[in-house]
């Protein structure tokens, strides 16, 4: 909801999406924000997260509210637990997985905004952030690596092993 000079989102509002194993809310959209950045609470399913990428857009900024998420930012390894703040430039190279064996929780900042419109186009849009994200399937995969590049994201898929 927008207020005079400001927004304003209740728990349990903002459209969620399930994005590969993590549920995805808009609290503050790019629209809302004249562009200047987005804001997600984002549901990480137990021993879930995307695969390493890199945005050429955006920053990214993480704060943990519940869980332990386990983050990669080029070739550091930190253990993000409720209350811990990370900040991830663009151009830096980095993944999270949810270590635990609950879902965790946290928000995440893009600045500036418009990466919320690729969640919605590989996403399946959901009830609410309550329910558990949907599968992940081949087709899901295939749609989020041929958008990704509309959005100036790089994924780096691990390279097969060939060895006999």
């Amino acid at each position: 909801m927008t207020i005079n000079h400001g927004i304003l989102s209740q728990p349990g509002e903002g459209d969620s999406y399930s994005v590969a194993g993590d549920v995805t809310t808009f609290k503050a959209t790019s629209e809302q924000t004249d562009g200047k950045y987005a804001l997600f609470e984002v549901v990480v399913a137990p021993q879930l997260g995307p695969p390493p990428h890199i945005h050429s857009r955006e920053d990214e900024a993480f704060y943990i509210q519940e869980g332990s998420i386990e983050f990669y930012l080029d070739e550091q390894i930190v253990v993000a637990t409720p209350g811990t703040f990370l900040h991830s430039p663009k151009g830096q190279l980095h993944s999270f997985k949810n270590i635990g064996s609950v879902p965790a929780k946290m928000l995440i900042w893009a600045t500036p905004g418009g990466l919320e419109k690729f969640f919605a186009q590989v996403g399946t849009k959901v009830e609410n952030s309550s329910v558990p994200p949907l599968p992940i399937t081949q087709e899901t995969i295939d749609r989020i690596l041929a958008t990704a590049p509309e959005y100036g994201i790089t994924i780096v898929l691990p390279e097969a092993d060939n060895s006999p």
